[in-house]
């Protein structure tokens, strides 16, 4: 599929100087924004040395420090708020299971340019006016559900706002409503997947022609499998709530090469994890984000923990990211091996008899770490099937990562969800001191 050139809105037209032009501008009144109206950022910058004026070029960025999730926990709920409480719209938060929460809030403006986003990327994704969008990410607090809900309304789709769970009632929505569009993160997709199967209704009849996935990791291996047995275009959204919601970046259907950044209200660093030294265009490391025309809580240098590097435009003149398949706080140090979770998912899906869901259970034996891969059998493997599953996972970690773990096949979906999601890391390992 080919994207219509008149269906581009002007920013995706700009060339690439009127495109860091713009950026220049915009990064300028956000760094004084920030600095005039949050106590935070003037004495974040005031202790930096650095002054908004300083920033002359894009470069010129990497002297300002670091905002990061500590620093919006410690000035909870409204520290980070750059505006009046009477022009706040909405407020949402993270979810805190790991502290406090992160609250973020939205003027006016914020709510219309963040509605922008999601509408250019459903475009971009392939979603044209007069779609029907069923959004199954969870609605409440988390951006996911009302990120896309507002998105997709203003792109011109009739929406389907199922939110998450109830997961037969969605599949037969999807029948009888008949959407050609559908947003949800990856492994409730999966979920959605086996649901179709157990009711004997074939994934790839349905109307739907076009998945955007986000909201956690997923690999190219879970794309084909998406996209093999729904027989859809399945493609990658990318958003945290700190920076705006989902909309901050999006796979083009044309090309599926990695998510375009919207740099035209995001700008993007890629950081090495350990020094915070920003890394050359194409090297991997920590993404970093910088709000460029946020009103209530703008955000400067937020470091969002996920790995991934910067490439050159595609179908788009904005950078592309490529697909973040980890997180700098999600790798497991598991007898002086690194192993993130997407490594583990890889050999997950290409196990027979194994359901792509899993969960790796850290403990501790004796004065050693253990890992335990827990995966989800699928309604049909037996007990042989499931047995041979688990010699198989524990033998492709070996070989392939190079550690020793054990395997535990559990039963179909019994591995606890949230928003659509599977908590992928337990860490269930004592303390020492």
């Amino acid at each position: 599929m080919t994207q219509a050139a008149d269906l581009l809105d002007p920013a995706e037209r700009l060339d690439l100087d009127g495109l860091r032009a713009l950026q220049l501008e915009r990064l300028r009144n956000s760094l004084r924004h920030a600095y005039e109206n949050v106590p935070f950022y003037r004495e974040s910058f005031d202790k930096a040395g650095v002054h908004p004026d300083d920033c002359r070029s894009l470069s010129d960025l990497s002297r300002f420090p670091f905002t990061t999730k500590a620093d919006l926990r410690a000035n909870y709920p409204y520290g980070m708020f750059a505006v009046p409480q009477e022009r706040i719209r909405r407020l949402h938060a993270s979810s805190g299971t790991t502290g406090r929460p992160t609250v973020v809030g939205y003027t006016e403006n914020d709510l219309s340019m963040w509605a922008d986003m999601v509408a250019r990327s459903l475009r971009a994704a392939g979603a044209r006016p007069g779609d029907i969008a069923h959004i199954a990410y969870g609605y409440g607090l988390f951006t996911g559900g009302l990120g896309a809900h507002y998105g997709a309304e203003r792109l011109g789709c009739t929406v389907i706002p199922a939110s998450g769970g109830m997961t037969s009632r969605q599949v037969t929505l999807i029948q009888d409503l008949k959407p050609s569009v559908i947003m949800v993160t990856p492994s409730y997709m999966l979920t959605l997947l086996d649901e179709f199967e157990r009711q004997g209704v074939d994934p790839r009849s349905t109307s739907l022609r076009v998945g955007v996935f986000g909201a956690e990791p997923w690999t190219q291996d879970m794309r084909r499998e998406i996209e093999e047995r729904f027989a859809i275009d399945a493609v990658d959204i990318y958003g945290l709530s700190e920076v705006i919601g989902p909309g901050v970046a999006q796979e083009c259907v044309e090309t599926k090469d990695g998510l375009h950044v919207w740099e035209d209200h995001f700008f993007p660093e890629v950081v090495d994890p350990i020094t915070g030294e920003v890394l050359p265009e194409g090297e991997r490391g920590e993404l970093v984000f910088t709000s460029l025309t946020k009103e209530a809580m703008p955000i400067v240098r937020y470091r969002t923990r996920d790995l991934t590097r910067l490439l050159p435009g595609t179908a788009r003149v904005f950078r592309r990211m490529e697909k973040v398949t980890g997180r700098s706080d999600d790798m497991v140090i598991l007898r002086g091996v690194n192993l993130f979770p997407t490594q583990i998912e890889e050999i997950v899906l290409r196990t027979p008899g194994v359901a792509p869901h899993f969960q790796l259970r850290l403990t501790t034996s004796g004065r050693m770490d253990a890992l335990t891969v827990r995966a989800e059998a699928r309604p049909d493997a037996d007990a042989a099937t499931r047995e041979a599953a688990a010699r198989s996972i524990v033998q492709a970690v070996k070989d392939g990562i190079g550690v020793s773990v054990e395997a535990e096949i559990v039963d179909p979906e019994s591995l606890e969800r949230s928003v659509g999601k599977i908590r992928r890391i337990v860490d269930l390992r004592e303390r020492r001191v």
